[in-house]
């Protein structure tokens, strides 16, 4: 038989606390990396021409980011305040919580890293030339021979980070996120 709870002001009070906090963090987080690895970014670039795909992305990536290395950072400054055997543990990864903390640390580190994909779209508006302009400057076409590692390096990362939060979204539904 099912338990039947009424909904007041405190029951809905009661969900604002750190476990349905952190969940919130994760599924937005997560939502927002598939959203924008498997969905917006593949319509983009198959609708958009080179150039204005390539200023959506710089305006839209900085941000996106931005946001994501930020909410991954407090989701692990959350799971480390919760699981207190994380940090004396921390060089022992095959610990399940310290596990945990450690794919948080290389999600967002990958999502830090991809940082560095924006520098020849900053180049680009800063000059006022294409990229694949002959008057560009040193810098710009030092950036650009660099472009399809740095690009190849950012697809990579940012799988890197899917693959994590899918692997952290599944042991959060399977355990939870309280610690001890």
């Amino acid at each position: 038989m099912s338990r039947y709870q009424a909904l007041s002001f405190d029951v809905v009070k009661s969900l604002f606390n750190g476990p349905g906090m952190y969940q919130l963090g994760f599924s937005f987080e997560y939502g927002m990396t598939i959203f924008h690895t498997f969905i917006g970014g593949i319509i983009q670039f198959k609708t958009l021409p080179r150039q204005q795909f390539g200023n959506l992305q710089a305006r839209i990536f900085p941000v996106y980011f931005g946001i994501s290395t930020s909410i991954t950072t407090a989701l692990l400054a959350s799971w480390v305040f919760n699981h207190p055997d994380v940090v004396p543990n921390f060089t022992r990864p095959g610990l399940a919580d310290v596990a945990q903390a450690w794919t948080l640390v290389v999600v967002g580190a990958m999502q830090a890293l991809n940082w560095l994909m924006f520098q020849r779209h900053k180049l680009e508006r800063a000059e006022g030339k294409s990229y694949n302009d002959p008057t560009v400057s040193p810098e710009m076409k030092a950036i650009t021979k660099k472009f399809g590692a740095l690009h190849g390096v950012s697809s990579l990362t940012n799988l890197i980070s899917v693959i994590g939060m899918t692997f952290h979204g599944l042991w959060i539904a399977k355990y939870g996120t309280k610690g001890y």
